[in-house]
């Protein structure tokens, strides 16, 4: 039942990235965006190189410091093991490298992989509220309507719900009928003691400074995030403003939320030539730079991805001194 739930899974992603793609095609002239890429401007794409590279360098250390609370992970792990999980996200559908980070980090530093999960949940939460924050600002700043706008509502509606489904997690032992429900889930030792391993990740919130830290190394990351994508159109020919870039940065990540291909090919260009064309973006020179960000994101975190794989091997426990006794050292 699992295989076909995930066959499922992939299909369908691979049937919305197909549509996404015919959507695409029926309203941008390709060969037109084609002579557009072609001349973009080298020293705009060494820019665009670099901020993607920042971009991941400061997300890893955002991830070893969430850790922290959990055990003292050495950066080049937290890295090693991000870059892993994007080389998965690339190659699987359904967001599937958040698992394989948290199995290779586990593997790597001796915690437990439920509890490494858990960190995962929380760093995605934080970047979903600061994406809907910007996106929902460049709407305001831009005045921009329609389905982008909607779009950014129901991002913020699903922010709110990950939020409260957090705080249910971390509060769920003192809610009416706790004691019943804990008791019926004792009745399989190892189910109870991932749940208690998860919440243990999750617990990392409580944490004011680490949250505090974490916040603003996510600020910084999507700041490089929206430099980037100024940096990919200013190649093509095209000066957006700083609203036009937060817009399109957070719009098309939010985009990537929905089911799709591996490396969300389909979704990813046509949430760009959607947003450009409602700030007023030719969806030619917007295919363009759509492009050129999506394929060195793919091309620098596959070989990174790849590379992390090859010279990080496996380490264990020696990594990480843990600074909490978890419940049942097992994954």
């Amino acid at each position: 039942m699992r295989n076909r739930g995930s066959l499922g899974r992939a299909a369908l992603g691979m049937a919305i990235s197909v549509v996404a793609l015919f959507l695409v095609a029926r309203s941008v002239d390709i060969p037109a965006a084609w002579s557009v890429m072609r001349e973009a401007q080298p020293q705009w794409l060494a820019l665009l190189v670099g901020f993607v590279a920042i971009d991941l360098a400061v997300r890893a250390l955002r991830w070893k410091v969430l850790l922290s609370p959990v055990g003292r992970v050495r950066y080049a792990d937290s890295a090693g093991s991000l870059l892993v999980g994007y080389l998965a996200n690339n190659v699987l559908p359904a967001r599937l490298g958040e698992f394989v980070r948290s199995h290779d980090l586990g593997e790597r530093s001796g915690l437990s992989k439920s509890t490494i999960l858990g960190t995962i949940v929380v760093e995605r939460v934080m970047d979903t509220f600061v994406v809907v924050v910007i996106a929902a600002f460049a709407i305001f700043v831009l005045s921009v309507r329609g389905i982008v706008a909607s779009a950014v509502l129901v991002g913020l509606a699903i922010t709110s719900l990950l939020v409260v489904a957090i705080v249910i997690g971390l509060v769920a032992h003192r809610l009416p009928g706790a004691d019943r429900a804990s008791a019926f889930i004792n009745q399989w030792p190892r189910v109870h003691g991932l749940l208690v391993r998860l919440r243990a990740g999750l617990a990392v919130t409580g944490n004011l400074r680490v949250m505090a830290i974490s916040l603003g190394l996510t600020l910084v990351s999507w700041s490089c995030a929206v430099l980037g994508f100024a940096a990919a159109a200013q190649s093509v020919g095209i000066e957006p403003t700083m609203g036009q870039a937060a817009l399109l940065a957070a719009g098309v990540n939010l985009a990537t939320a929905v089911p799709a291909a591996p490396g969300y090919v389909g979704t990813f260009e046509l949430a760009a030539v959607t947003i450009a064309a409602s700030v007023g973006i030719d969806r030619e020179s917007a295919l363009a730079f759509a492009v050129l960000v999506h394929a060195v994101t793919l091309l620098i975190t596959s070989i990174g991805g790849a590379g992390a794989l090859l010279v990080g091997g496996r380490r264990r426990a020696r990594n990480v001194v843990p600074s909490v006794a978890e419940p049942g050292s097992q994954p």
